[in-house]
């Protein structure tokens, strides 16, 4: 658990995929409230960006990843705006976009647990940095879209991230080998997702209608 573990190529290589899918898909969310090209390009940045700079600030983790790699912030910026472009074509991809979002969810969550691990912080913290990596940026995307958070709503989403790096530190005290247990637990949680996606499992819901007076 106190060991320092470096993402592989493969992680590395995800995770810029998972970005720039983040990006266009929170461009699709520009283009339905109707905003200029500025606000699809800075709503895709904040989105695909957003909860690793959060998770970044609250653990004092610097400098911020797009700080360190200014070139995400051309590949996030870039992916939203060439959205504009194809546009029309979006619907016929949404499954794959779908499956692109619930890859990086996964992805995020074991990027925001390392970070974690490195800063040699307790357990529960570093499931609570993975679920920021992967959920937070959602968030802020919806906030800024005036929508009710995907987070809080009853969908199977931070549920699969805490699924994940619990799976991701379980494996990694046991001792076994890093790539295996990243690997297994990014595809179970993926599996997860791809489930409640494919059956609408979601989170029991509350439902309040009396007065709080």
């Amino acid at each position: 658990m106190n060991g320092i573990f470096e993402a592989t190529e493969l992680l590395s290589i995800l995770f810029v995929i998972a970005i720039i899918a983040e990006a266009m898909t929170a461009a699709l969310a520009a283009g339905k409230r109707e905003m200029d090209w500025v606000g699809v390009c800075v709503l895709g940045c904040v989105t695909a960006l957003g909860g690793g700079s959060i998770r970044d600030v609250l653990l004092g983790h610097y400098p911020l990843t797009w700080v360190e790699h200014p070139s995400y912030l051309l590949l996030t910026g870039g992916g939203a705006l060439f959205t504009i472009a194809v546009a029309r074509y979006m619907h016929k991809l949404r499954n794959i976009f779908l499956f692109l979002d619930a890859v990086g969810l996964v992805v995020f969550t074991v990027i925001g647990c390392n970070v974690a691990i490195r800063l040699d912080l307790p357990v529960v913290i570093i499931v609570a940095s993975g679920m920021i990596t992967g959920c937070a940026g959602g968030v802020l995307r919806d906030i800024l879209c005036n929508s009710i958070p995907l987070l809080f709503r009853s969908e199977l989403y931070a549920t699969v991230s805490v699924f994940t790096g619990l799976l991701y530190i379980g494996g990694l005290s046991l001792n076994l080998n890093h790539d295996l247990v990243m690997a297994v637990s990014m595809a179970l949680g993926l599996a997860l997702r791809l489930l409640a996606l494919r059956y609408s499992w979601s989170m029991p819901k509350f439902v309040y209608g009396g007065n709080i007076h």
